[in-house]
């Protein structure tokens, strides 16, 4: 393929943002998430209200509008800038920057579902055992119930690793210099679609084959025996 041979490291370095992005907002929405399963599980009427609203409301946007919220919304509109203004990558960094903020808050979502599932797994006699002993509910859920629930998710979570993957060809909508915004540049100016498409698909299922199985693997090996 022509553009591909005149200038073969634009795809690769289309393909290492896609994993930037991955990579930065994987870590970001399990922040979030565990906070927000922490509030679902809080016997805090208000923290509880407050998770259940974020996720309900969070979940049900497309993640598009939250894209373009972050970029239009929060820096056209209020001036939040990510980046330091100065830079001569500015525009870059800050973009790059605001599609991880979408992706996380997007993400952090079903990583708090995940989780809360996972919890729902683990006898009520544990917690009941840790009340007895003395333990807050802060100790409870950070010393007996999240260990055991990511051991127990962690099939699920890479289920939402591999969608966040997928998920990161939206920061396209606001420049972000990934993998199918190169594809939208070589499609308008190639007439070999199957070719470009095909070739993109398989970067896509290179990044996520091996994470299905590096999940699977380790969700054999680190169950949680009952």
């Amino acid at each position: 393929m022509e553009l591909f041979t005149q200038d073969p490291g634009a795809f690769f370095r289309a393909f290492w943002v896609t994993i930037q992005l991955t990579l930065f907002s994987a870590l970001w929405a399990v922040v979030i998430g565990t906070a927000l399963a922490a509030m679902r599980l809080s016997p805090v009427p208000v923290l509880n209200w407050l998770g259940t609203g974020y996720v309900n409301i969070v979940r049900n946007t497309p993640l598009t509008l939250i894209i373009l919220f972050t970029s239009l919304g929060l820096y056209t509109s209020l001036g939040v800038e990510l980046a330091d203004s100065s830079s001569p990558t500015f525009l870059v960094d800050n973009n790059f920057r605001l599609a991880v903020l979408g992706l996380s808050i997007y993400t952090a979502s079903f990583v708090c579902e995940t989780l809360r599932s996972g919890v729902n797994t683990i006898p009520l006699g544990q917690a009941e055992a840790a009340r007895s002993l003395g333990f807050t509910f802060s100790q409870n859920l950070r010393l007996v119930l999240l260990p055991q629930a990511f051991r127990a998710t962690i099939i699920p979570m890479g289920s939402v690793l591999i969608a966040l993957t997928k998920n990161t060809t939206i920061a396209s909508v606001i420049g972000v210099a990934e993998a199918s915004l190169l594809m939208s540049e070589w499609v308008e100016n190639s007439s070999a679609l199957l070719l470009i498409g095909g070739l993109f698909a398989a970067g896509f299922v290179a990044l996520t084959l091996p994470l299905g199985l590096l999940f699977g693997w380790m969700g054999k090996r680190m169950a949680v025996a009952r």
